[in-house]
């Protein structure tokens, strides 16, 4: 397993809805500083629909989540983070209680042995901020076996949203993109706070297209890319590429036979920002957001192209969304 065919096509309109959760959160049961009830309290004041709960190693705060669900009315991912001397990444979707080994290194050979165990409990696998700035964050082991890969990983030790392991962890995933994409496999990005103190929930969070919120239709959802990464919950984007009378969404495909498309971009919450349209070629367009922070952009893009995908930011560089690709043939 690993990645996701994007041979995908267009058929029967299926009704999607738009869901936001923070798939990698820390509670008082492993380093975090807020108990599962404050947690809970936080993600639905902010508007979030699920979350995923991911202590260090150990699956103490399952049965808690669980316990506490039904009163929140917020859909609880039960999870891991898989702390490694070489990497932590990220198990969700596991049984109760379980619990995947973290004890070994990348020159053990066993990785793929451990992503299996999670994909048979039909779960799955995420790397974890893979350029974070400390001695066991560096991320060594193969990306091939896992699901989706997390880019935007919330503070360290600053206020500021968007730091320099995260332009590295995206500048990495954007190399590997560009090299799969003629073998028809990739794998999504996503990201998450990593709370762990007061406050952190939400900045960033993934927002997913999905016909339910359900745990196995929100994994599937990440899973084949279906998602994309918004700074904090004002921020909102609609993303699409259209021609001859077809029209494809964020972690689609479609069938441009080789004619001219129009890529159309609503987004909100991002004032006097840049918005910018990247391909295999880079950027490509670009445009400057109003003053009010609402606008609305269409681009015709006649030159060949594998994919499109959207970033935003703000004019300090700092990044407000990021998008999965919409595929093109």
């Amino acid at each position: 397993m690993g990645g996701q065919e994007y041979d995908k096509s267009i058929g029967a309109k299926v009704l999607r809805r738009w869901f936001r959760g923070d798939c990698h959160v820390h509670s008082v049961h492993s380093d975090g500083a807020l108990t599962v009830q404050q947690i809970s309290v936080q993600a639905r004041s902010l508007g979030l629909d699920f979350l995923a709960t991911t202590d260090h190693n150990t699956a103490a705060a399952h049965q808690p989540w669980l316990d506490h669900a039904d009163d929140s009315e917020l859909l609880v991912i039960l999870g891991e983070e898989v702390t490694t001397q070489d990497g932590h990444w990220l198990a969700l979707g596991i049984a109760n209680g379980q619990v995947i080994d973290w004890r070994y290194e990348a020159a053990d050979d066993v990785i793929d042995r451990h992503l299996d165990h999670v994909h048979q409990s039909g779960g799955i696998c995420i790397v974890a901020h893979p350029h974070a700035p400390y001695q066991s964050g560096t991320f060594r082991y193969p990306y091939d076996g896992f699901d989706a890969v997390e880019v935007w990983n919330g503070a360290w030790t600053s206020t500021m949203p968007w730091q320099a392991d995260n332009e590295a962890a995206l500048l990495h995933w954007v190399g590997r993109l560009n090299a799969v994409v003629p073998g028809g496999r990739w794998q999504p990005m996503i990201g998450n706070s990593d709370t762990h103190l007061d406050g952190q929930i939400g900045a960033p969070h993934t927002v997913v297209a999905s016909e339910r919120l359900d745990v196995e239709a929100i994994m599937t959802g990440i899973r084949t890319g279906r998602c994309w990464i918004a700074a904090e919950p004002t921020v909102d984007i609609s993303f699409t590429a259209s021609t001859r009378g077809r029209s494809a969404g964020i972690g689609d495909r479609l069938d441009t036979g080789d004619s001219p498309f129009l890529v159309s971009a609503k987004v909100a919450g991002v004032p006097s920002g840049f918005v910018r349209l990247y391909t295999e070629q880079g950027e490509t367009r670009s445009a400057t957001m109003p003053s009010s922070g609402v606008g609305q952009l269409e681009w015709t893009v006649s030159e060949p192209a594998a994919f499109v995908r959207l970033e935003v930011r703000t004019f300090g560089g700092d990044m407000a969304a990021l998008t999965n690709p919409i595929f093109l043939a």
